[in-house]
């Protein structure tokens, strides 16, 4: 295993730019879309509050984008930390 990954890191290391190019974008995107349900929630609410308005099913697809990229994002966090068995509580459960 090894000597394939120090293959691999001398022979092409354009290869793994591209690949950490990639999985950077795999958490970009639902950042992106988080702060696009953001917004889409807080131009419901300005509509609103300027009278003219509340059009729930925007608010509903912000909400929905929102907590959706976050999600992504904090359940990326988790099982990171959890492979990488950091804190106490991560030590009994890496079973599953």
């Amino acid at each position: 295993m090894y000597s394939l990954y120090r293959e691999l890191a001398e022979g092409d290391e354009k290869l793994l730019t591209i690949s950490r190019i990639v999985s950077l974008l795999f958490l970009v995107l639902p950042i992106a879309i988080s702060m696009y349900g953001w917004k889409i929630m807080r131009d419901v609410l300005f509509d609103y509050f300027a009278q003219q308005g509340f059009n729930g099913l925007s608010f509903a697809l912000g909400l929905i984008f929102f907590l959706g990229g976050l999600a992504f994002v904090g359940g990326f966090i988790y099982f990171r930390d959890k492979k990488r068995r950091y804190g106490k509580r991560f030590k009994d459960d890496l079973d599953d």
